[in-house]
């Protein structure tokens, strides 16, 4: 499997980003969205963002409108809301398909190589997490629900690898 480091993305301002630049860092990589009863989890990422990024966590957030509809504005409202709204600093890019023939290459890499329950590659709703190792790696899929302070030890783990 190719290391997620292979991969590139457009920044919310259409600026291409190599995923490379981010070697030798963790990686949680997020798919989000601005209207949703999750929507409150961009506190709980800022958090971690916050508290590990000098010991090398870096939150990269992909907002996503393929589940109904829950991140309808433009990628400048986006960034705008998560900044008024939640604080947020880190990483946001444009938005993307994380399900269906448009996925993005990197969400068909981070499915592929951690499925969900029952050995499924689809991704349910937002704000499904991906805790990527130093080496670009995967090392664990998280389902929605699963808070952003409860990834800590696991983020812990990996920073110390």
């Amino acid at each position: 499997m190719a290391s997620i480091h292979a991969f590139q993305a457009e920044a919310l301002d259409g600026t291409p980003v190599d995923l490379a630049r981010y070697k030798g860092k963790v990686l949680l990589i997020v798919n989000t969205a601005s209207a949703c009863g999750f929507t409150p989890q961009y506190e709980g990422l800022e958090a971690l963002y916050r508290e590990f990024h000098d010991q090398g966590l870096v939150v990269l957030g992909f907002p996503c409108n393929q589940f109904r509809q829950q991140e309808p504005g433009s990628n400048a409202d986006i960034g705008t809301f998560c900044e008024k709204n939640f604080g947020v600093t880190f990483p946001l890019f444009a938005k993307i398909d994380v399900n269906g023939p448009q996925t993005h290459p990197l969400f068909a890499q981070l499915k592929q190589a951690a499925p969900g329950i029952l050995g499924t590659q689809a991704i349910k709703w937002n704000f499904t997490k991906f805790l990527v190792r130093k080496d670009g790696s995967v090392f664990r899929r998280y389902a929605t629900a699963s808070k952003p302070a409860s990834l800590a030890a696991d983020i812990r783990q990996l920073l110390q690898e």
